[in-house]
């Protein structure tokens, strides 16, 4: 039977973090996102669709292909944070079922219909999942909406060979350590009878 985690990982994970708007000259190792990509590909998607893509911007190269698709507010922290991810989804993400759902190949029809609210809906779960992964294992998390998404799709996927061409740019968000100094006060959250009914 599973048992809860301790408060210090739920401080970690929900109370104590913040979404970063700058970060520490700190290098975090590929290592760490390596393994922060293995924890958040556990987490449930329908029938383990899994259509989540993260490209994950490091180089000097990578981000200066980037930054002049990121909202001008959003540039500098983007080009301060040691990893940046477009976390996207696959228009295509059906021809992995068979891989990924054995037991019913079939399961890649169940998704013809809604194959594009499938993969957003399923994808921006996996970015999620994501997040509270970087956090769980120590590094702070940036996420974003303010960039071209028609720029980005054209310069990382839409003129890319093979699988890529069918992967579309979701959300964008930066990982490091971040800055504690740049954080912006708490907003404030919806109380759980404001937010919640209980039927």
């Amino acid at each position: 039977m599973a048992h809860p985690v301790n408060d210090h990982a739920l401080d970690v994970i929900f109370r104590d973090a913040r979404s970063q708007n700058g970060f520490l000259e700190k290098d975090v190792p590929e290592i760490l996102v390596r393994a922060v990509y293995d924890l958040a590909k556990m987490g449930p998607t329908s029938a383990n669709c899994s259509p989540a893509r993260f490209v994950f911007v490091h180089t000097p190269a990578g981000k200066e292909r980037l930054l002049p698709l990121m909202s001008e507010g959003n540039r500098a922290k983007t080009a301060a944070a040691p990893w940046t991810v477009i976390i996207a989804f696959d228009l295509a993400f059906q021809e992995k079922i068979p891989q990924l759902f054995p037991h019913a190949p079939g399961a890649k029809d169940w998704f013809n219909a809604n194959r594009d609210e499938t993969a957003f809906r399923n994808g921006s779960l996996q970015g999620a999942y994501l997040m509270l992964a970087a956090r769980a294992i120590g590094l702070d998390c940036g996420p974003m909406s303010g960039f071209d998404a028609a720029g980005v799709n054209a310069e990382f996927f839409e003129s890319e060979e093979g699988e890529m061409k069918h992967w579309r740019a979701n959300f964008i968000c930066n990982i490091g350590y971040g800055d504690k100094a740049k954080i912006f006060p708490r907003s404030p959250r919806l109380e759980f009878d404001e937010a919640c009914r209980i039927l």
